[in-house]
């Protein structure tokens, strides 16, 4: 219902106005108290199923007590059968990792997350994936089995798509100076041009890892020799 109310207008005259009742108040307050309900309901309804499981267990322990080695057993059966499942799934994710050719379809980011699988399988630690922009030729970090700190830049490229020498260049300028690298490598799943790539390589201390050694690699999980070399 409006309220009449009144007021003086600058002109000395007494004016009386209709003024209706905003409902958006009264509505919110009825919606932010409903919306207390459900946690309440659940609390009853809660505090009811616990009374009932203590009557049950004061009145039939023995049953109590089957229908808990029941659920435990239940329980039980269903983590194992969940850890079998994903014990199973890395065992066919490595079996297909052994093939370099399931790269060949992957994304750079894709073959960045395979490498550090590699990486992993083959004895190396604390391997992070950290490739995106900013990385500053950084793909993969790493420690390897002798303590070095490893830093990989993952070149992933169709067939025929070598890397060039610049690539080289441009990782020379930070794997070292930024990233604090002792053991520097270039991974893809294709391969190098000839010439002073590798000659700058060689100079620098950068290893080359091109599609045939990253072959033998992922199908044998051991890295290749000038990796091992301190």
């Amino acid at each position: 219902m409006p309220r009449v109310r009144s007021y003086t207008r600058r002109d000395g005259v007494r004016v009386r106005a209709h003024q209706r009742r905003a409902r958006g108040r009264s509505t919110r307050r009825r919606s932010a108290g409903g919306g207390q309900t459900g946690p309440v309901l659940a609390g009853l309804g809660g505090l009811v199923a616990l009374v009932i499981v203590v009557d049950l267990v004061r009145r039939h322990p023995y049953r109590a007590a089957a229908v808990a080695a029941l659920l435990v057993a239940g329980a039980v059966a269903v983590a194992v059968a969940l850890s079998r499942r994903q014990a199973r799934r890395r065992a066919e994710q490595a079996e297909r990792d052994r093939l370099v050719a399931v790269t060949d379809p992957m994304t750079g980011a894709e073959f960045e997350r395979w490498f550090a699988r590699l990486l992993a399988g083959s004895g190396f630690t604390d391997v992070r994936v950290c490739g995106g922009a900013g990385d500053r030729g950084a793909d993969v970090l790493a420690t390897a089995p002798d303590g070095r700190r490893v830093v990989v830049q993952c070149k992933r490229r169709h067939p025929g798509n070598r890397v060039d020498s610049a690539a080289i260049q441009r990782f020379a300028g930070t794997c070292r100076t930024v990233h604090r690298g002792e053991l520097c490598l270039i991974v893809t799943n294709g391969f190098f041009t000839n010439g002073d790539g590798r000659r700058f390589a060689r100079q620098v201390g950068i290893v080359l890892v091109d599609r045939d050694a990253l072959e033998t690699w992922a199908y044998t999980a051991v890295p290749p020799a000038d990796l091992l070399r301190p």
